[in-house]
């Protein structure tokens, strides 16, 4: 299988004046958002959470899918602007409702962010046979976000974030058997090549995408 960074051409720093010390507030400082709309994946917990309570406090409307619809609620509850709504990563029918269930709206997509993920958990499999990390952190975010293409076009100039880790580096692909199906599982190994494909779908999708002036992260 050949490989191909396109010789580094797509990793070039942006000069964007941040860096790892840098907090939300800073980034997110003197940006109005107002009429901006965001989905945020995993968005009532964790960096999730936090990127919910920024993107609403600067006016966007921020819509959170959720499994757990009670907790959700309750993380949720002080923060304005915030729309809550059912969805399950593993479950790909789950993915296809509430995708149609936005795009039903007629509203525009500005920021899909595709922040949920799982990490370190035993050997477990989708309805479909699945590896569950490769299933949840990168199929789904595959699928959610060829579903709402149709809203992050008509945005016109729209953002998708796919929220990676150090953790990619744990792991090239593996084309032959992603599923763990004649190897024996590690974690750990799963857990790379998920976000390893995650990484590779942002990169190729902002090469792609630009023409309809969608840009990925």
């Amino acid at each position: 299988m050949e490989q191909n960074n396109y010789q580094g051409a797509l990793q070039k720093p942006t000069g964007s004046g941040y860096n790892a010390t840098s907090t939300a507030s800073d980034v997110i400082k003197g940006i109005d958002l107002t009429g901006k709309i965001a989905i945020v994946t995993g968005g009532n917990t964790g960096i999730g959470l936090e990127t919910t309570k920024t993107l609403a406090a600067a006016g966007a409307t921020v819509i959170v899918p959720a499994r757990d619809i009670e907790k959700a609620k309750r993380n949720l509850s002080c923060i304005e602007n915030a729309e809550l709504e059912t969805m399950d990563l593993m479950d790909p029918d789950s993915i296809d409702l509430f995708a149609e269930k936005f795009l039903a709206s007629g509203r525009p997509l500005h920021m899909l962010i595709n922040n949920a993920g799982i990490m370190w958990v035993p050997l477990r499999r989708d309805s479909r046979g699945f590896e569950s990390q490769l299933a949840t952190n990168y199929l789904a975010q595959f699928q959610l976000t060829a579903r709402l293409w149709p809203a992050l076009k008509k945005a016109k100039d729209a953002r998708v974030i796919n929220v990676s880790s150090h953790g990619h580096q744990f792991a090239d692909f593996n084309f032959d058997d992603p599923n763990f199906l004649n190897r024996e599982y590690e974690t750990l190994q799963a857990y790379g090549q998920s976000k390893t494909a995650s990484n590779l779908f942002a990169l190729e999708l902002n090469n792609l995408a630009k023409v309809f002036n969608v840009k990925a992260y």
